[in-house]
């Protein structure tokens, strides 16, 4: 596997990152610190050894997303590009049905945890900020910002902190869901 991850590790590193010192080739994304401070954990990889090694790799926080292949696609059979083709659709496929049952698992903990708390009276971030709670919860010093979409369904939480630090939930989908704040008296887009 060691002569399919080194050349992977170097492509990471050809696109200015800092690689990750062991790279798993599970077709799994895996998460590494791009910078060297082991708790900002922003840079992913994934990386698929069977058939002909492929994967991708980024850093979140920079919107950075490149692919790699171990096989230029140009010398590629017509038979090796469509099979290529077709174990990459079927694995977002799975990561698309992955990421869904994350997130269905991750609003069920939203509602109980939504639920569980108490309508904010007051909370530290708002008095400082000069915001009214608007609907939000706390659940112990943290105050819970819920993420819902269109129809009202929640998704996820975001937590914040007496001193303003903010968490979204882990797993929990964030795209497409927001807080209203007050009653909109026309269209939202």
């Amino acid at each position: 596997m060691n002569n399919l991850t080194n050349p992977f590790r170097l492509a990471i590193a050809a696109a200015g990152l800092e690689p990750p010192t062991e790279i798993i080739g599970d077709g799994a994304i895996h998460r590494f610190s791009t910078n060297g401070k082991p708790t900002q954990k922003n840079g992913w990889y994934l990386l698929h050894t069977d058939g002909i090694a492929a994967g991708a790799f980024g850093d979140w926080s920079e919107g950075l997303t490149h692919t790699w292949c171990s096989k230029a696609d140009t010398p590629m059979t017509e038979a090796e590009r469509f099979a290529q083709s077709e174990r990459i659709k079927a694995m977002q496929r799975q990561r698309a049905d992955d990421l869904a049952l994350r997130q269905q698992f991750a609003a069920a903990e939203a509602l109980k945890r939504w639920t569980a708390a108490q309508p904010c009276a007051h909370h530290d971030y708002l008095v400082r900020k000069g915001i009214k709670p608007h609907g939000t919860r706390v659940l112990g010093d943290r105050l819970l910002i819920p993420l819902r979409d269109v129809e009202g369904n929640l998704h996820s939480l975001q937590t914040i902190g007496q001193d303003g630090s903010k968490r979204f939930q882990s797993g929990g989908r964030i795209k497409g869901c927001f807080h209203l704040i007050g009653e909109p008296s026309s269209l939202l887009v």
